[in-house]
């Protein structure tokens, strides 16, 4: 039976459906799993809900995200009661009251402003003009989460992570300077397509050259990392390619068909690329080789999920 893993922030890009290919190459005995880029923290909620990790740290430049965290984290039950309240008085005029919130959100910050916004604006995909303000359009065929699937989810992610989980807004590189050979790293930064050209879906850039040299220190230090960092469509790749000196093992998971290859009349297929350092290769005790064969199609077929969740 499939555990349903509960997700209260919606956000374009999350790791949520990527989880199942993810975990099964965490390491026995993890002292805290750091994610510097949490987004909607799908692996982190996923490690906790299958007890891969006891202790979490979960970090995002975007402050406001990151107060959202903290409302749902420690005062689950006020945030779903705001959110709620946002929700029912929307009825009857839902375009301009999502203005209103997004001005009002935009001003102060609010958590249950923004969790409002990501439920209702279009395909959960965060936007940000020049001046760092919200400006997502609403998506006006829905109303967002209904308020008792989302009081729901929010208290069950407040079950699994309360207590056990730091918070911070800093940049990662502060995050990964603490991390030890004991933790593990999952980094899902913003992809190098979208920090090339300013995409307004991400609150800060990431420098490819200095996540490079980032990868390295953790590797000096011995410190076991996963990242999640651009793919292919078909034959077409994306981003620069890691440099062999990090050793890293490469793996695709296969995302499914790329929507503007449908429009064209065509079926290729999407796949993300996901690196594995080399000291964890070593603690998983599982040759490179085999590592590269993994494939989201195998049903990882290294690992049984299921069985060690």
């Amino acid at each position: 039976m499939t555990m349903k893993i509960p997700h209260p922030i919606p956000y374009q890009g999350s790791k949520r459906a990527l989880a199942k290919y993810i975990l099964p190459f965490f390491p026995l005995d993890i002292a805290t799993l750091i994610e510097p880029f949490a987004g909607s923290a799908a692996i982190s909620i996923a490690a906790a809900a299958h007890r891969k990790a006891e202790h979490f740290h979960l970090n995002d430049i975007n402050s406001s995200l990151m107060a959202l965290w903290q409302e749902i984290t420690t005062h689950p039950e006020a945030i779903a009661a705001q959110y709620e309240v946002l929700w029912q008085e929307q009825q009857g005029n839902a375009r301009a009251f999502y203005d209103r919130v997004r001005d009002e959100f935009n001003r102060t910050h609010r958590p249950d402003c923004l969790l409002y916004l990501l439920a209702r604006c279009v395909k959960a995909s965060v936007r940000y003009n020049a001046n760092g303000d919200f400006n997502q359009s609403p998506d006006n065929r829905r109303l967002g989460r209904n308020p008792e699937q989302m009081r729901a989810d929010i208290l069950a992610v407040s079950k699994l992570l309360r207590n056990k989980t730091i918070l911070t807004s800093v940049d990662y590189t502060e995050v990964l300077a603490c991390a030890t050979p004991e933790d593990l790293v999952y980094m899902d930064p913003p992809y190098q397509g979208v920090c090339t050209t300013g995409d307004p879906r991400y609150f800060s850039r990431v420098d490819f050259d200095t996540l490079m040299q980032e990868l390295d220190k953790l590797n000096r230090r011995g410190v076991p990392f996963i990242l999640s960092y651009d793919g292919r469509t078909g034959e077409k790749s994306y981003g620069q390619t890691l440099p062999e000196a990090l050793g890293v093992s490469h793996l695709e998971i296969k995302t499914g068909r790329s929507t503007q290859a449908t429009l064209l009349g065509r079926a290729d297929m999407t796949y993300e690329s996901v690196y594995l350092s080399r000291n964890l290769v070593e603690m998983l005790r599982v040759a490179p080789a085999e590592i590269i064969a993994f494939h989201a199609d195998h049903q990882a077929a290294l690992f049984d999920f299921e069985a060690m969740s």
